[in-house]
């Protein structure tokens, strides 16, 4: 009984690190849009996030044209200028400061 329960307390440990490690975080996403994009679109987050609802930005996340997105927005962006763990952020960002959402980056 005891082995039961330290494999299940384990399991559910494990679990819990690797959950919170595939999360992206709007905070990280604008951190690399300070870093990464700013320059190459040539306005601010703020402007950025500002162009779709989430819902907008969730649908193009989904259907995978996020990145397309991204080049219309800022034509000196190029498709894998961005690892998809950045992309991954980086949507995180969008969405958490979309147009609807009422939150205002610092960026």
């Amino acid at each position: 009984m005891k082995k039961i329960a330290t494999l299940i307390l384990t399991g559910l440990l494990g679990a819990g690190l690797v959950g919170t490690a595939a999360f992206a975080d709007a905070s990280k996403g604008q951190k690399i849009y300070q870093k990464k994009l700013k320059k190459v679109c040539g306005f601010n987050g703020a402007k950025f996030a500002a162009k779709h609802t989430q819902d907008e930005w969730e649908e193009l996340y989904e259907e995978g044209k996020f990145e397309d997105e991204i080049q219309k927005l800022c034509p000196k962006y190029r498709k894998g200028y961005l690892k998809e763990t950045q992309l991954k952020h980086i949507y995180d960002f969008a969405y958490e400061y979309a147009s609807d959402s009422g939150n205002v980056p610092s960026c």
